[in-house]
């Protein structure tokens, strides 16, 4: 076996995490992807390409960063996926955001096996991803998180265990539900405030001195939604709305209301329709105009 890490998954976040492992790490990164235009890039920086079996059977350590839930489970559970071969004594850590039950039931499938799973969904932008500054959220055993921590450092500048398996996901997708709820009042605020004749930028310039003051005002809100700048290869609607599915689906497994939520998903549903499925998620402030728009006529 080789001194290897291995990476499954380097589209717009896992492309600049697995960079950054190759370049801080001192190891071997071996990478596996569909799209072959991250690999030829990461090829620059020393990153293996390989197949998904080949990193199975090489890499004492696994790092996936895939779209959602399905794709994990369809990874590491579908016909000849990880569970199904990876050696003992493996480590496999979940980059991505999925549920909280694929997480336990993964922990649990790869534990049969003697090997260590963790789930580590990141926070932050893309910047974020490629300066090394994510925030990272980690479920799992104290054991599997102190061996994995050093290499999540190459990563992230803030990283937290926040409890047994699917305790990362669940901090996660809730950290991501307060953003989506946050951008939907940023943007009412902006809308509402053009309407009046107000300059949006004096407008959220004040509130970063004052109590509304947050981490979506200074980057969704002023450098996405003042702007009008939504671009495609950064947190779209759809994966936006992918995240949001997951938080609803844990306030009603528990039967909590989740009326914010729901506000946001409707938003970004429209936003969707409009035809911003694939644009940066601040672009819910269309659907908010559109109605405005609507109501005027």
């Amino acid at each position: 076996m080789n001194d290897c890490i291995g990476f499954i998954g380097v589209g717009t976040m896992g492309e600049p995490m697995c960079r950054n492992l190759a370049r801080k790490s001192g190891m071997t990164v071996w990478a596996a992807d569909r799209d072959k235009a991250p690999l030829e890039r990461l090829s620059g920086d020393g990153v293996k390409t390989a197949s998904i079996d080949a990193i199975i059977a090489e890499c004492r350590t696994i790092f996936l960063s895939l779209p959602g839930g399905k794709e994990v489970e369809e990874v590491c559970l579908g016909t000849g996926g990880l569970v199904a071969k990876v050696p003992l004594g493996r480590t496999v850590v979940d980059l991505s955001t999925a549920p909280i039950s694929l997480a336990r039931r993964l922990y649990a499938e790869f534990e049969a096996r003697a090997c260590a799973f963790a789930d580590a969904p990141v926070a932050r932008t893309r910047q974020a991803a490629i300066d090394g500054t994510l925030s990272i959220m980690v479920g799992g055993t104290a054991e599997t998180f102190e061996r994995i921590k050093p290499l999540l450092g190459h990563m992230a500048s803030e990283i937290t265990h926040c409890g047994e398996a699917g305790a990362g996901q669940a901090v996660k997708i809730l950290n991501n539900m307060i953003l989506f709820q946050t951008g939907v009042a940023l943007a009412e605020a902006l809308t509402i405030a053009r309407a009046y004749g107000v300059d949006g930028n004096i407008l959220f310039e004040t509130l970063t001195k004052g109590s509304a003051d947050s981490f979506a005002l200074r980057n969704h809100g002023m450098k996405a939604m003042l702007p009008g700048a939504f671009p495609e290869r950064a947190f779209s609607t759809v994966y936006a709305l992918k995240d949001l599915s997951y938080a609803i689906e844990m306030a009603e497994e528990r039967g909590v209301p989740a009326l914010g939520a729901d506000v946001a998903r409707e938003l970004m549903e429209r936003a969707r329709e409009l035809g911003y499925d694939k644009e940066y998620w601040p672009v819910l402030i269309k659907a908010i105009e559109d109605a405005k728009g609507q109501k005027k006529t």
